[in-house]
């Protein structure tokens, strides 16, 4: 099959496993990348082998080039994702879809005009782990499910992220920057949401960075930072969600999923492994299920290529850009709830990803 040429906007800290991709998954031909810092795209084309580092005007107008990875900063990605629609190409990012939902809305309706794909990250719910939860739920292990419980709780990037400012400014903070995964792996165990409410609260006006490069330095906090929130799944299930930065420990759960004859533990969103337990109505104890699917290693850009082999065969990608939207609804509901005192009733829809087979090669998906 004739691989997909890429072109990579962005090579900041989460680009080199984009770019590890490139050599991983089959399809993909990652063939130029640009960043504001020119020098920082010719030393990360040098890194990984890639044949041109360009700014981003050159990348958007090479027509070899197919679709554009977007890993800018969360306020510059409807920006990007928007010019490479204009320019005739599939876009896919780094979560969230945007900024603002209006933003969002703009992508989709171009994408629709254009006849071009949009597709988002988290694709960690493509990974083994929770692909074996899938599998579970679809064959019956749990039931019917009725009600899932999901944990984001930690004390902040403060300590060991580089550049932790902009996790604090509008569009991230820990719903925006954290809840995709969360919210997606929901979304693909049980299906899409109806309705959500939502308690915030921003607890510190500034935070004080811990790392080795800017120690004492302030940072000031524009966004919520402990959301506690509820879900009403189409399907009739209720969620619960909690992500906070606030918070120095926790013995909760990454997520639970409860069926109407067993409960399901599903493994931390942010990874593509396991472990995973299921404790049936008829025993006493939770027993850990051997994963069901491969992918369990770091593949981010597994989405990337699930939308590379839609192109090609012409069908629909898992990690997709109505999805994203959905999400990016969802987490806005949190915070506008809280605001307004009141259920959000979710004007989005989208459908439950298909599940991926478990007979897939290493590199690859499609035949």
């Amino acid at each position: 099959m004739k691989k997909v040429k890429i072109g990579i906007i962005g090579c900041g800290n989460i680009s080199s496993i984009y770019f590890e991709a490139g050599s991983k998954f089959d399809i993909l031909d990652i063939v130029a990348c640009a960043d504001l810092d020119f020098d920082r795209a010719k030393s990360t084309a040098e890194k990984y082998g890639v044949p041109k580092a360009c700014t981003v005007d050159e990348l958007l107008a090479d027509p070899d080039i197919e679709i554009v990875v977007n890993l800018t900063i969360p306020h510059a990605h409807a920006e990007i994702h928007l010019r490479a629609l204009e320019a005739g190409k599939h876009t896919y990012g780094e979560k969230p879809l945007a900024v603002t939902m209006e933003d969002g809305q703009r992508i989709l309706a171009l994408a629709e005009e254009k006849g071009l794909l949009v597709g988002s990250a988290p694709d960690t719910f493509l990974g083994g782990g929770i692909q074996t939860c899938r599998k579970l739920i679809e064959d019956g292990w749990i039931g019917k499910p009725i009600a899932a419980t999901a944990f984001m709780m930690g004390s902040g990037p403060e300590s060991w992220h580089p550049n932790p400012g902009f996790l604090y400014q509008v569009g991230a903070g820990p719903m925006f920057d954290m809840g995709p995964y969360y919210l997606t792996a929901l979304i693909n165990l049980i299906g899409p949401v109806r309705r959500v409410s939502g308690s915030a609260q921003r607890t510190y006006p500034e935070r004080t960075i811990t790392n080795d490069l800017d120690y004492g330095k302030k940072i000031p906090v524009e966004v919520p930072t402990h959301i506690a929130g509820t879900l009403d799944f189409e399907n009739g299930a209720v969620g619960t969600i909690i992500t906070s930065v606030d918070v120095w420990g926790s013995k909760l759960p990454h997520m639970e999923i409860y069926g109407s004859t067993g409960t399901l533990i599903v493994p931390d969103p942010n990874t593509f492994d396991g472990p995973v337990y299921v404790k049936r109505h008829n025993q006493t104890e939770f027993t850990e299920i051997p994963l069901t699917h491969g992918f369990t290693d770091n593949s981010r850009g597994l989405g990337l290529m699930d939308m590379a082999y839609a192109i090609r065969n012409g069908r629909a990608h898992r990690a997709n850009g109505a999805m994203a939207y959905h999400v990016l609804e969802l987490m806005h509901g949190f915070h506008l709830s809280s605001e307004r005192g009141a259920h959000y009733n979710v004007e989005s829809v989208c459908e439950q990803p298909a599940a991926l087979p478990t007979d897939l090669p290493r590199n690859g998906l499609d035949g």
